[in-house]
């Protein structure tokens, strides 16, 4: 699939561990870890990846232009998952048959500045309770589930 996950300084290790099961679940190329993000040999990202570090191809690298700019190189679609004015409800939007990077950010302030304005879209995972946003680990599986449904 040409799917590629990016995590934008996410605080928790146990989150990245939670998403790099579900890259590996839904086969995507590639998970880049930004930022603040935790990384391994971290130790509590095990808990949760149960293995998956072993099967999800990885990198790490905290200058946030440079997996902008290797994305833009590689002809790949940027899209922020974040609630904006400008966002697309994600139920409304369909995603192109090409190589597509999912950009995800931290748990507190959301997706960076720095990918918003890089982005081709930004998307928005429909709320229909009192808050307003859920567990990034729980955010991934729904958007990349959502992608793989679109694109297999």
């Amino acid at each position: 699939m040409d799917l590629y996950v990016v995590l934008d300084d996410i605080r928790s290790a146990l989150n990245v561990g939670a998403i790099f099961r579900t890259c590996d679940a839904v086969g995507a190329k590639k998970l880049f870890l930004t930022g603040i993000t935790p990384y391994p040999p971290h130790n509590r990202i095990p808990k949760t990846a149960l293995g998956a570090i072993d099967y999800v191809d990885w990198e790490y690298t905290k200058d946030k232009a440079h997996v902008i700019n290797h994305l833009r190189e590689q002809k790949i679609s940027i899209l922020s998952i974040e609630l904006t004015e400008k966002a697309t409800n994600l139920h409304d939007y369909q995603f192109p048959n090409t190589p597509t990077a999912l950009v995800f950010g931290n748990e507190i302030t959301g997706v960076s500045d720095e990918y918003i304005n890089s982005s081709n879209e930004t998307l928005y995972v429909p709320m229909y309770g009192k808050k307003e946003s859920l567990n990034v680990a729980t955010t991934v599986g729904i958007t990349a589930y959502e992608f793989a449904r679109q694109t297999y």
